[in-house]
């Protein structure tokens, strides 16, 4: 397969790039971590008039989409320049709702879909296949859970749990709350919208890589050892060789699921995208030295949210397992 963006793409995401180097993720980023969430919604709402949020919501709804290629495309801008709030989540629910109308019960749809598009809403969620805990319930203003073949919508969260990346928080939603709709098409929904949420992670995880390396590559072009850049030694080239060569694996993996939508393509670029980005992590620390290790620096905001994207909507380990498994089924 050989997959090339059309111009129309490649403005996209380059303008979603100038419009988030302009409006000073880091800063939001940090802020929200800090409780402050005015920076972060600011640039909701910038997203939200750019059209990321309705990428995922059908036309009958306010929306442009579903378009899976397009969400990958504009989420690896996202993990680039560490947008905080619960983005992925919010797309799932997206595909949910959307996918809960094409089986027969479009009612939540018609009331929930028209203000994510718009960005008027936040949405979090839980799922069987994502954890028990859902992103930033906080600052949601919807807050759904899929359980036992019944979509709800909760009122409130109850007990927050710390994250290793400080702009994610997680909490436990409040048991109960208003019945959406039930039976197996809640079922059906829940499982496609984890399928989108991992596919949106992935590209979040693909675009934290990509950051993580090219302020490597412009650190290591600066710090001296020896009257000369570390940039120049061979194993420090050799190492991010390495980071690049995987993170470039990943990307056409991430394209291809995009395109497909098959769980086991999902998974396959779950895994790579999550475990290069990883790798960037790991070859940034070592190679900005003590400094890396600084929370104040702003490649802290990178590193920790590398480490948990990788277990986010599907570990390494639980993706190659879905992808061997399928294999089996298809042999």
């Amino acid at each position: 397969m050989r997959f090339l963006l059309d111009d129309e793409q490649r403005e996209f995401t380059r303008s979603l790039d100038a419009m988030l180097t302009a409006a000073d993720t880091p800063a939001a980023a940090r802020a929200w971590a800090a409780g402050d969430q005015a920076l972060g919604r600011a640039a909701w709402g910038r997203l939200a008039e750019a059209g990321v949020f309705a990428l995922a919501v059908p036309e009958e709804y306010e929306g442009v989409g579903p378009l899976p290629v397009e969400v990958a495309l504009s989420y690896v801008e996202l993990g680039r320049h560490a947008v905080p709030g619960p983005v992925v989540e919010t797309v799932a629910v997206a595909a949910l709702l959307g996918r809960l109308a094409e089986l027969g019960d479009a009612a939540p749809a018609k009331r929930l879909l028209p203000p994510l598009a718009s960005g008027d809403a936040i949405a979090t969620l839980t799922l069987p296949e994502g954890g028990p805990f859902a992103l930033d319930a906080d600052a949601a203003t919807l807050r759904l859970s899929a359980e036992d073949a019944e979509l709800r919508l909760s009122a409130g969260q109850a007990r927050v749990e710390r994250s290793l990346d400080p702009t994610r928080r997680l909490a436990r939603l409040r048991p109960g709350g208003e019945l959406l709709a039930a039976g197996p098409a809640v079922t059906e929904s829940a499982r496609y919208a984890a399928t989108w949420a991992s596919l949106a992670t992935a590209a979040q995880a693909l675009g934290v890589g990509l950051a993580l390396l090219d302020k490597t590559v412009a650190y290591v072009k600066q710090r001296t050892q020896f009257g000369t850049p570390i940039g120049g030694f061979q194993a420090v080239k050799h190492r991010l060789a390495d980071v690049l060569i995987a993170l470039e694996f990943a990307r056409p993996l991430l394209y291809g699921a995009a395109l497909t939508m098959r769980r086991a393509d999902v998974a396959a670029a779950k895994a790579a995208a999550s475990e290069a980005a990883y790798g960037a992590a790991r070859a940034a620390l070592q190679l900005h030295g003590a400094i890396g290790y600084t929370a104040e620096y702003d490649l802290s905001l990178w590193l920790t949210k590398a480490r948990a994207l990788r277990g986010a909507w599907g570990s390494p380990a639980v993706c190659r397992g879905l992808v061997l498994s399928t294999g089996r089924e298809d042999g």
